[in-house]
Parts: structure tokens; C-alpha cells; sequence
């Protein structure tokens, strides 16, 4: 059996233990047959729409949004990911929800057909760096599915496919469905200079009363140690709300006697009608608005060091340090912002900046 038989088995056997029933009396044997050849039939069905030539015109029954986060690994760059799932027309209740990553040269089936072969030797079924499949509940409002991944560094091909489960008394009808494709660049955390993960806006962070179990984790995949992070669902906030930005930093110099000592800054800017030129009174040094914005403010910095985090803080044991700001907006106006965050080493003198977009709208 080749793996993506394997591959499509699988999906038969998610189907079968979470798919609808389809009758209210146990099937016999016949019957589960049909049932596994019809589970199988949907399996294929989905990646037949991932398959397809990225020319052809997808269908787009759903409205599919994707967002993803890089988090550095044990082994690669882990990359959590959330799909929003939005009905555009009829109402589905049940759907399979495929998520592939392939390295570009594999991703379009045209580049494999491109290649001649022999009849008698058929190219293998190729074998993605991830791919999964997942049973889903639909409703009317939009349905958020978050997983995750782990890749080596380099540039992918998402693919994300969404097909409407088959139901006996729909048989024949054609089945909605949605594909979204996008590109991937991972980043390489494994080079040992100092680094961030993505800079996360999130709704709600949680400090958990310990490590979650393990089987809970893979439908959890903003779980980092005892805390868990809720991705906000977009960049927009109200004045009333709270503005959290969370991340992680990696790799700070550490001493011979295990001290390191790391030092993070926020700075707001407001989109305005402001020159390159016009800068308030009191910027720190070494900023610059851009054209088009004003600086607006600044929280009180961090720090980051042994005497701050504790002794069981290990950063040469991969421990990343945990940085973040809850900012109220309510002194905040309407309008566009720019969050620039600058993370600087004091014992290598090293630094980097990172920023993030959000609007503030009642």
C-alpha cells in the first residue's frame, strides 16, 4: 500500500469514528463496507480539489481564512495555524477540513504530470512534509479550527481544502466546498543569534494551573508551557478593549556564570497627516516616524534577567523568555497604529525590532 492510500485509510478511519451516523441501528457488515467505501470516496474527493491545477478556477462555497505563528522547535520551526470556516450560501453541517504544506516545486500537480515516464513506471504518490485531515462541525457563525505543524526551515505551499460531508438523504448534490492556497516562508531559529517568534495579538491569555495532558494538545497548539495564548481574530480592537501582544525570544548571550540580561520597549505610532520631519518632542533616540504617521506614546520598558525570572530559568536549556504588554486603548483614538517593539541584548549589545499593525475603531 502506497502512503497516500495509507494516507486516504486514514482519513476513513477519522470519518468513521467521528462522522455522522447513518443509520440508528447497528450496520452489518454490507453496510459498513458501504459506509468505509463512501468514507473513502470523500477522502479522495478532497484531495482530488488539492490536486487540482492551481489554474483552474477553486470553489468557494466558504469563505476561508487562514493565519499562522512561527514558534521555534525542538526539532524545525513549529508553526501553529488557525482556519476561520464562514458559510457564504446554503447551510452545511458537517465538513472535512485538509491541510497540506509542500515544498513549491511538488506543490502543482502540473510540475509532476511535466514529467515523462514510461507507462510501466508510474511516478509515486508524492509524500508532503505535513498533511492532515479533519472532521468539522459547521454552524452559521464563523467556525475557528486551530492545529499546528512542525517544518524545517525554507519556503512551502499551503493548501487548504474544505468539502461538505455526504449525507444519505442529500445523495447526488453537489458537494460545497472551498480551497485556499497561499505561500509559507518558515524561518530558521536553529542558527543560535538572538531571535523572536511572530508577535501575537491576542484576546485572552491564560496562565494554566499546570502543563495541560498531552492528548489535549493537538487542538491546543498555542500551549507554551503553563500559559495559553487565544489569538485575537483580527487586528481591530475598541477602545474599551485591551491590546495584549504576547512573543517569545530566543537565543540571549549568556555568561560563563549564567547571566543574560535582555531589554524590551514599546513604541506606538498613529498614521496622521505628519511629515517624515515632524516628530514629536521626546522621541527616543533612533526612532523615526514614518511618512504618514506620528509618534503617540510608549509603555514603561521590561527586563529580563536571573535576578528578574527566578533560578529555575534556564535560557541555555532552550527556555525562551516570555515578553508581552496588556495596553487598555482607551486613551488610545480612532485610528491606525504601528506597535514597534525593540528587543535589546545588554551583554552582546545586540538588537532587533519587530512591529505589528492594529486599528482602534468603536
Amino acid at each position: 500500500m502506497d502512503a497516500r492510500s495509507r494516507f486516504v485509510c486514514g482519513i476513513t478511519a477519522i470519518a468513521v469514528i467521528c462522522g455522522p451516523i447513518l443509520s440508528a441501528q447497528a450496520p452489518d457488515r454490507r453496510q459498513l463496507e458501504r459506509i468505509e467505501q463512501a468514507l473513502r470516496q470523500e477522502g479522495q474527493a478532497v484531495i482530488a480539489l488539492a490536486d487540482a491545477a492551481p489554474t483552474r478556477t477553486p470553489p468557494a462555497d466558504f469563505s476561508l481564512t487562514w493565519h499562522n505563528d512561527f514558534l521555534k522547535a525542538q526539532n524545525g520551526t513549529f508553526v501553529p495555524f488557525i482556519v476561520t470556516i464562514a458559510p457564504r450560501a446554503a447551510q452545511a453541517s458537517d465538513a472535512l477540513l485538509y491541510v497540506r504544506a509542500a515544498r513549491p516545486a511538488a506543490a502543482s500537480p502540473e510540475s509532476r504530470e511535466g514529467r515523462r515516464r514510461p507507462p510501466a513506471s508510474e511516478p509515486p504518490p508524492p509524500v508532503y512534509p505535513f498533511e492532515e485531515i479533519y472532521p468539522v462541525t459547521l454552524s452559521d457563525q464563523p467556525v475557528r479550527i486551530a492545529r499546528g505543524f512542525a517544518l524545517p526551515a525554507g519556503d512551502y505551499q499551503v493548501t487548504v481544502v474544505v468539502r461538505e460531508r455526504e449525507r444519505e438523504d442529500q445523495r447526488g448534490r453537489r458537494r460545497m466546498a472551498a480551497v485556499l492556497r497561499q505561500p509559507l516562508t518558515v524561518p530558521d531559529y536553529a542558527t543560535g543569534t538572538l531571535a523572536t517568534s511572530t508577535i501575537m495579538l491576542a484576546s485572552r491569555l491564560t496562565v494554566l494551573s499546570g502543563p495541560p495532558p498531552a492528548a489535549t494538545l493537538g487542538d491546543r497548539p498555542y500551549v507554551i508551557g503553563t500559559r495559553e495564548i487565544e489569538p485575537a481574530s483580527d487586528s481591530m480592537f475598541r477602545p474599551s478593549e485591551e491590546l495584549i501582544v504576547v512573543f517569545l525570544v530566543y537565543n540571549p548571550t549568556v555568561t560563563s556564570d549564567r547571566q543574560f540580561d535582555l531589554e524590551v520597549e514599546y513604541h506606538f505610532f498613529r498614521k496622521s497627516r505628519a511629515g517624515p520631519d515632524d516628530q514629536q518632542p521626546g522621541v527616543p533616540a533612533g526612532l523615526f516616524a514614518r511618512p504618514g504617521e506620528r509618534y503617540f506614546n510608549r509603555t514603561e520598558s521590561q527586563r529580563f534577567n536571573p535576578a528578574i525570572l527566578g533560578p529555575p530559568f534556564d535560557p541555555e536549556a532552550g527556555q525562551p523568555v516570555m515578553a508581552g504588554q496588556g495596553v487598555p486603548l482607551a486613551g488610545f483614538p480612532e485610528g491606525e497604529y504601528r506597535l514597534l517593539i525593540r528587543i535589546m541584548d545588554r551583554i552582546s549589545k545586540r538588537s532587533l525590532e519587530r512591529e505589528v499593525a492594529f486599528t482602534v475603531q468603536s
